[in-house]
C-alpha cells in the first residue's frame, strides 16, 4: 500500500534558530497523532539540516534536502553530493523543483544525472515537474508532463521505482494563490499513474506516491487529498507555520 506523505518544502526561509523553532513545534504537535499510513517530511535549507535532525530524532518526522549535484565531490563551488547528505543520516532529497529548472537551468538530462547519483547513494527522490500556464491554456500539459517524467525516470529499472516519490507541481499554481481544481489534480494524477504502467507495470504505478504541489493550504488540503490518486502534498508556504502545516497532516 502506497504512503500517504506530506513534505514540507522551507525553501530559502528560516535562520537557525527560527529551523529549530519551527522543527520542533512540529514534532511536538504529531508525537500524538496517528500516522500509521502518513509520513511527515522537513527540508530545511542544507546549514540547517544539522540541527533540524537532531531535532526530530526519535521521533516519527523525517528531514530530506531540497537539492544535491550529480558528482561524487569535486570542483563545484557552492554544491552539495549525495553523500554529504547520507552523511547527515539523510534517506530523502527533492530533485527537479521548477524552481531549480527556472532559475538554475536544470534539464531533464541533469535531473537523470542526479536521480541515478542519488539512488546510487541509497537516497529516495520526490521528483518534481509539471506545466507552466502557457502549457495548461495550450493545452500542452499532459505532452509536457510525460516528456518531463520520461526523460528523468523511465530509463530506471523497475525495482529503482520503490525508492521515487512523484510530486506534481502545476506552475503556475505555485506561490500565486492560484490552486489546480481537485479534478484537475486528479486528472493529471491518473495520467501520471497511466504512463508509469504503460511504460512499467500496474504493480508499480500502483504503488508509488503522487504528491501534489501548488498552493495548498488548510482550506483546500482536505478535498484534494480526498481524491483517489493523490497521495499528499509537497507544501511550500504553508509548511513555514507549524499550525498550518499540521493542519495538513490532519487532512487525510
Amino acid at each position: 500500500m502506497r504512503k500517504q506523505i506530506v513534505a514540507g518544502n522551507w525553501k530559502m526561509n528560516k535562520n537557525v534558530q527560527e529551523s529549530i523553532q519551527l522543527a520542533d513545534e512540529i514534532v511536538s504537535e504529531v508525537k500524538d497523532l496517528t500516522l500509521d499510513n502518513t509520513r511527515v517530511i522537513l527540508t530545511p535549507t542544507f546549514v540547517n539540516i544539522s540541527e533540524v535532525v537532531k531535532v526530530t530524532e526519535g521521533s516519527s518526522v523525517e528531514v530530506a534536502a531540497q537539492n544535491m549535484h550529480q558528482a561524487k565531490s569535486g570542483a563545484y563551488t557552492g554544491e552539495i553530493s549525495a553523500e554529504m547528505l547520507t552523511s547527515l543520516g539523510l534517506k530523502t532529497v527533492i530533485l527537479g523543483h521548477s524552481e531549480r529548472r527556472e532559475y538554475f537551468g536544470e534539464t531533464d538530462a541533469i535531473l537523470a544525472e542526479k536521480v541515478d547519483a542519488a539512488l546510487a547513494n541509497g537516497l529516495e527522490v520526490i521528483f518534481c515537474f509539471g506545466e507552466v500556464l502557457e502549457d495548461r491554456k495550450s493545452d500542452n500539459h499532459f505532452n509536457v508532463v510525460e516528456s518531463q517524467i520520461k526523460n528523468a525516470l523511465f530509463h530506471l529499472p523497475a525495482d529503482a521505482w520503490k525508492n521515487i516519490v512523484l510530486a506534481y507541481e502545476p506552475v503556475w499554481a505555485i506561490g500565486t494563490g492560484e490552486t489546480a481544481s481537485p479534478e484537475q489534480a486528479q486528472e493529471m494524477h491518473a495520467f501520471i499513474r497511466k504512463i508509469v504502467a504503460e511504460k512499467y507495470n500496474a504493480e508499480v504505478a500502483e504503488n508509488v506516491s503522487v504528491l501534489y504541489g501548488g498552493s495548498v493550504n488548510p482550506g483546500n488540503a482536505k478535498e484534494i487529498f480526498s481524491k483517489q490518486d493523490v497521495d499528499g502534498g509537497l507544501i511550500g508556504g504553508a509548511a513555514l507555520k507549524s499550525e498550518n502545516f499540521v493542519a495538513l497532516i490532519k487532512s487525510f
